[in-house]
């Protein structure tokens, strides 16, 4: 199955370079949710997360690809919906996402090209503009999107992960299915 079968026509750069990719760091705000905060009377916080989004980070871990977050917020629910997923790495408070990035790429022992990252607004554009494969969400900010090898189809919160880890999967001769559940 070809990735332009299921979602647009990529550029042959584009599968050669997520061909390589071994972790998908993504952003949270915006990216796995729709960017929105609600916040009840009593102060809680909370996100809508799409279980296929869920489903394509699993189905990632289990075809080999290493999977990150870095989120410049604090959020016990980001917490538990990652490690839910199965996802170890896990870097929230990071206002300069430079920062996980180099951590990441330290403790994994990977080079730029090898690493892959999706975002939606300015914070993400410095770790954009170093990794090998750079993602923009559909309704992402037109600076992210310029900046982006690639543009999903979908917007954040409304599987655009699920999109980008199809492409992923695809590029490399992995299957996209996965034996379990999505949430």
């Amino acid at each position: 199955m070809l990735f332009s079968d299921l979602y647009q026509p990529i550029d042959d750069t584009v599968v050669q370079k997520a061909q390589a990719i071994k972790l998908l760091i993504c952003d949270i705000d915006g990216v796995f949710s729709d960017g929105r905060i609600y916040l009840g009377n009593q102060g809680e916080e909370l996100k809508a997360f799409n279980t296929k989004d869920g489903f394509g980070i699993k189905a990632l871990i289990n075809g080999g690809v290493e999977v990150a977050v870095i989120t410049g917020r604090h959020s016990h629910i980001v917490q538990q919906r990652m490690t839910s997923l199965n996802v170890k790495y896990i870097y929230q408070g990071m206002e300069d996402k430079l920062q996980g990035y180099a951590e990441l790429k330290d403790k994994l022992q990977l080079a730029d090209h090898e690493i892959a990252y999706i975002g939606d607004d300015a914070p993400d554009l410095p770790v954009m503009l170093k990794v090998g494969l750079s993602a923009a969400v559909q309704d992402a900010h037109p600076m992210v999107v310029r900046a982006a090898d690639y543009r999903t189809l979908l917007p954040g919160g409304f599987g655009a992960v699920r999109e980008l880890t199809d492409l992923l999967l695809l590029c490399q001769g992995k299957s996209l299915g996965y034996e379990g559940s999505s949430v």
